[in-house]
């Protein structure tokens, strides 16, 4: 694993826990070698997670839509700051650059970004690894969504194995480095 793309919210949370999650995976990623490619914003747990990085002697990538760095919340510090003209852009750039992608807490642009990298992977787009760091137990009502639609028969087993949760960001990249991208979706007729 070379870079990460980190999907997380552009504001701090309800619990300091949060950043500190943010500072920690960013020390893990580090020490492990691995450049954060990221959302590029300065504030909240986005910032955190590049400050840590950056801090810790890493590179922060940060890809960032033309019209926010305008309202002038992008990061000024990181290793590079790549200018795209649409969010599709963004995404389509992480998702070229990385060999995984984990899910800090977040809000809606979160879970997007967060959904489209696992449905990719579900149809085959990519085989990388997907997480979401569990931090306070934030992602706890996700997963057991993602069980109420494997009983219902909306989600295959496989895919929903597929998304690694951890409370721990150091044991969600060592799953990282074992991960094996189950086969392509398929359908019953």
């Amino acid at each position: 694993m070379k870079r990460i793309a980190v999907f997380c919210g552009s504001s701090k949370g309800a619990s300091d826990e949060y950043m500190k999650a943010a500072e920690q995976l960013g020390k893990d990623l580090v020490e492990r070698d691995i450049a954060l490619v990221y959302g590029g914003a300065s504030v909240g747990v986005m910032g955190t997670v590049a400050n840590s990085v950056l801090q810790n002697g890493g590179q922060a990538i940060g890809i960032m839509p033309r019209f926010l760095d305008e309202r002038e919340i992008s990061h000024k510090a990181l290793t590079d700051l790549i200018i795209v003209e649409t969010m599709h852009e963004r995404k389509a750039k992480m998702a070229e650059m990385v060999d995984g992608f984990i899910a800090l807490p977040g809000g809606a642009g979160t879970m997007e970004e967060f959904f489209e990298a696992l449905t990719w992977a579900q149809i085959g787009l990519h085989q990388k690894p997907c997480g979401l760091l569990n931090t306070n137990q934030y992602y706890s009502p996700l997963v057991d969504f993602f069980t109420h639609m494997v009983n219902e028969q909306f989600m295959q087993q496989r895919y929903k194995e597929m998304v690694m949760v951890e409370e721990n960001s150091g044991k969600l990249l060592d799953r990282f480095e074992r991960y094996v991208a189950p086969g392509l979706k398929t359908y019953e007729r």
